[in-house]
């Protein structure tokens, strides 16, 4: 990614990280009641794993791909918490106790991420709609000289 801008660069990678995050946010809300998934697993909560993206001199030198900043999602990972043992005898998937293992998923967390997510991604909007702004201001000042 090139940009004239290269702030522009940095806050496009971070909405998409963003989005990303809000994706698996709404993967885990929505199966935070699963007790399996299609191979048959109860459901663990997924996490965002991101990586910053620093511009530097020796991978620009070198003919590398220099990133301007920003940040990049590494890989999506489960929740290494345990999983949640539910009693709840009438449950089809419930073991001879009546006790059913839930995912980690708490939805009062996970709504918590979705808004700090939401938030994030609205400063990043608003931070390119800034930038773009001032690309718009400077171009009218060129043309006018």
């Amino acid at each position: 990614m090139s940009s004239i801008l290269p702030s522009l660069d940095a806050t496009s990678s971070a909405l998409q990280a963003e989005r990303t995050r809000l994706e698996v946010i709404a993967t885990n809300l929505a199966n935070a009641e699963n007790t399996n998934d299609v191979n048959g697993q109860v459901y663990r909560r997924k996490q965002v794993l991101f990586e910053s993206l620093v511009n530097t001199s020796s991978a620009a030198g070198a003919g590398g791909n220099a990133q301007n900043g920003g940040v990049r999602v590494t890989k999506i990972v489960d929740d290494p918490r345990p999983l949640q043992v539910v009693h709840m005898p009438g449950h089809p998937r419930a073991d001879a106790n009546g006790n059913v293992t839930m995912p980690n998923v708490s939805v009062v967390e996970e709504m918590v991420d979705m808004m700090t997510a939401g938030r994030s991604y609205e400063a990043n909007l608003q931070a390119l709609q800034a930038a773009r702004s001032m690309f718009t201001s400077s171009l009218k000042i060129a043309a006018g000289s």
